[in-house]
């Protein structure tokens, strides 16, 4: 079975990712060996993209949230195991 997002035929979840996105994923995370000089190239023309979609963090943020409260919701269920302060000791029990 294909899926097409808009057109485009998506393979793998990276492929979905950067169909929501609408830039490829590399630009934001950067690729293993680049130079200085490809990376500042990487970080200007990523700060582009927000100056033109000043919401573009806020809808990957809460697009982040919704697919790890569906795929991973214990990640966000957070408890305190413990009470503040030093992990209590437990007392030697003599044999």
């Amino acid at each position: 079975m294909r899926t097409y997002v808009g057109g485009h035929q998506a393979v793998s979840h990276d492929d979905f990712i950067e169909l929501a996105l609408g830039t490829p994923l590399e630009l934001w995370l950067g690729v293993e060996g680049e130079t200085t000089e490809e990376q500042a190239a990487r970080l200007d023309a990523a700060r582009d993209i927000l100056a033109s979609y000043p919401d573009l963090y806020d809808t990957v943020t809460r697009l982040a949230v919704e697919t790890i409260q569906a795929h991973a919701p214990d990640l966000l269920n957070v408890i305190q195991l413990t009470g503040p302060g030093k992990p209590k000791r437990r007392k030697a029990v003599a044999a």
